[in-house]
Parts: structure tokens; sequence; C-alpha cells
């Protein structure tokens, strides 16, 4: 018989090894160990699993995504349908595609629903919450859980060509390198193969194995003169307007007087019964002047955060008194720490003591999520660009 100190060692063992394997471990072992026989963890096996709702959106890309739903009772399902309910995202019920992150109470979500989170909370002037539990959350307050992302990259899906099963960590390099129904071109840094028909206006892109197929009945070589004459008009103003913005700003390059400085976008609330949401810097001083910031969301809308589409509008303002007139161009580009994506665009404006605010120009962000990026964060970092016209 063991002596009550060797009982006592094991007791202290079993505790803190029960105690030590956190919450991704608990989850994933009631899906890993549950066998035939039952042997896993009741409250894992107890929760039915998750499927994707079989509708016309697989036949739809540009269709909404529709939530997962919840196995029947007795549908134990795959393992890889087991997994998929225990390591899902809390909000959208489906696998994280990059980063996981966790609320302190161990609840899962993938990066675009967290970000989604916060930017609603700064737009309605309320702390994030987890849709779970309702505990507090912030880029401070929750971490990333790597445990669940290495998990979720072992996990087998589809390869979009080839239509083959590989592991999520390896479903990348199999696309670029390896997939015999791989794209054969590049675009915008994108795999993507292009009907052979593209130069004379058609917009097909696809996997490589449907292209055949598509040349085979594809329109465009049948069309008439007139309508090439039209398709070519307009793919040809898109390259104009490409290179007329280049080379301006090319041309800018060459102005005398050029400034340029980091400008951070703090976020205030304005004084009305039901506050809005709006951004200004600091004042800051580029040629010799003083300068202020200011940004608005969906030009001021009463409840951006329920609208889907999401934008932000700024102006330029001279806080300077000025002798004379001053004519500007300007733009706002990314900051150098930031990732969001923005479009180029030159605004001009001719700054005087009576003139010395611009209109409100759009912001040019690629789309709604990037602009949910920038309202997620605690402040909006971006470069200013501006070009003095001598006379």
């Amino acid at each position: 018989m063991a002596s009550l100190e060797d009982r006592g060692d094991m007791g202290v063992a079993a505790a803190s090894g029960s105690s030590g394997g956190g919450h991704v471990a608990g989850a994933m072992g009631g899906g890993l160990e549950a066998g035939p026989g039952g042997a896993g963890l009741p409250g894992i096996q107890e929760e039915p699993g998750l499927r994707r709702e079989a509708s016309s959106t697989d036949a739809d890309p540009e269709a909404p995504r529709k939530k997962r739903i919840r196995l029947q009772e007795g549908e134990s399902g795959k393992l890889e349908e087991r997994l998929y309910s225990v390591l899902c995202c809390t909000v959208c019920l489906d696998l994280p595609k990059a980063s996981v992150y966790q609320c302190t109470n161990g609840h899962l979500m993938c990066a675009g629903c967290f970000i989604h989170l916060l930017a609603d909370a700064r737009l309605k002037e309320e702390q994030a919450t987890c849709p779970n539990c309702r505990c507090e959350i912030s880029k401070s307050l929750c971490c990333r859980n790597l445990a669940v992302e290495k998990a979720v990259s072992e996990l087998p899906t589809d390869c979009s060509f080839c239509l083959k099963q590989f592991p999520r960590s390896s479903l990348e390099r199999h696309q670029n390198e390896e997939c015999q129904d791989r794209p054969k071109y590049v675009l915008l840094g994108l795999r993507v193969t292009r009907c052979k028909y593209v130069r004379i206006g058609c917009p097909w892109q696809g996997p490589f194995h449907e292209l055949p197929a598509h040349e085979a009945a594809c329109c465009h070589p049948s069309k008439s003169g007139q309508e090439l004459m039209g398709i070519l008009s307009d793919m040809d103003q898109q390259h104009r307007r490409e290179l007329t913005l280049y080379s301006s700003i090319f041309n800018l390059l060459c102005f005398e007087k050029i400034g340029f400085t980091e400008v951070q976008f703090r976020p205030y609330r304005t004084d009305d019964f039901i506050t809005r949401l709006y951004y200004e810097t600091p004042r800051f001083t580029v040629l010799n002047q003083t300068w202020v910031l200011k940004a608005r969301v969906n030009d001021s809308e009463r409840n951006p955060n329920l609208s889907c589409k999401r934008t932000l509008s700024f102006q330029l303002i001279l806080k300077s008194k000025v002798n004379a007139t001053l004519e500007c161009h300007f733009l706002l580009l990314k900051g150098p720490y930031d990732d969001v994506k923005i479009q180029p665009v030159i605004q001009h404006h001719v700054f005087s003591n009576d003139a010395n605010e611009t209109e409100y120009a759009p912001l040019p962000i690629t789309d709604s999520v990037e602009c949910n990026k920038l309202l997620a964060a605690k402040n909006i970092n971006l470069r200013l660009f501006i070009f003095q016209i001598q006379k």
C-alpha cells in the first residue's frame, strides 16, 4: 500500500494536471478523445456539432455567407465537424482563417469579427463585449490563442482548384506551386486565370480547368465591331485615369515647396443630443503654416453602426492667417506602421482667410473592412503630403 505521503503527492499531481490544461486543451480534448465507447469528456460530447447550411450561396459567390447550423441530436458527424464546433468563431460560427483572439473567459473570435465588434463599439460609444459572456474586450484585454490557430491550420480543407483535401497549413503552397489545376496568371498579387479574349473586354476569371469550357462558349468573339469599340473605349478610359494619376504624382514631386508629416486622428463626440463620432488631429505645421485635419463616418449619418457599408471622409483646415491666397495640392496615404489599404487621390484647394476649409472628401480606402480596421484602432495614423503651387 502507498504511504500517506505518496498518496498526497499523487493527489497534488492530479490536481495540478487537471487545472493546467487550459480552456483550449479541455475543449480540444473532448473532440480528440471521444471514441466509439464514449470515453471523451461528457460536456463536450453532449454539445452538438456544427455544419454549413446548404444553400444557393455555394453557387453564387457574391451572396452573403450563411452561418453554420448546429447538428441535430444524435448526429455525431466526422471528427473534423466535431472540431469545427469547438474551434469555430463564436460570432460567425466559421473556422478562423488567420489570427484567433479570445476573451478573458476563453471564447474564440476570428480577427474579422473581433475588429468588427471593436468598430461597432466605437461607433455606439460603448464598451465592446464578448457576444457569449458579455465580458469587456479590447486589444489590450484580449490575446491571440496560438494553440487554436495551430489546431485550425492542421484541419483539412478543399483546394479551390482541384477540389482535393489538404491541411490548411499547406494549402497555400499547394495552390501556388503544386496544384495542376492552379491558375497561371498573377493579377494584383492574386492568382487568376483569364479568358484569352480579355483584350476585347471579357471579364471572366476562374479555375484553370474551367477555362476551355468558358472559351468555347465565350460570347465576346461574336460581338459586333461597334460593341467591341465601346468595350475597348471603356478600358482605355480606365487606363488613362490610372496613367494620369501616377503622372500627376510624379509631377507634384518636382514642386519647389513640398511638405509632409504623420498625422494622428483622435476620436471625439459631438455635443448633440444623439452624439456622433468624429475624428480630429492636433494642430501640426507644414510649409510654415498651421493645419488641422477632421474626419467623419458615413458623412455624419445618424446611426452608422446600423449600416453595413462604412466610409470615412476628411477635410483639411488652414489655421494660420495668410497675406495672400495659398494654392495647394494634397493627398493622404497610409502611415509607416499601418497596414490599411489606401488608394492615392490628389485633392486641390485655394486657401485664404475666408476659405480656409476644404470640402469633405472621401478617404480612399478600398472597402468597409479597411474602414472597420481604422475604427477599431485607438487612433488613426496616416501621412499627409502638401504641395504648394508657386505663382
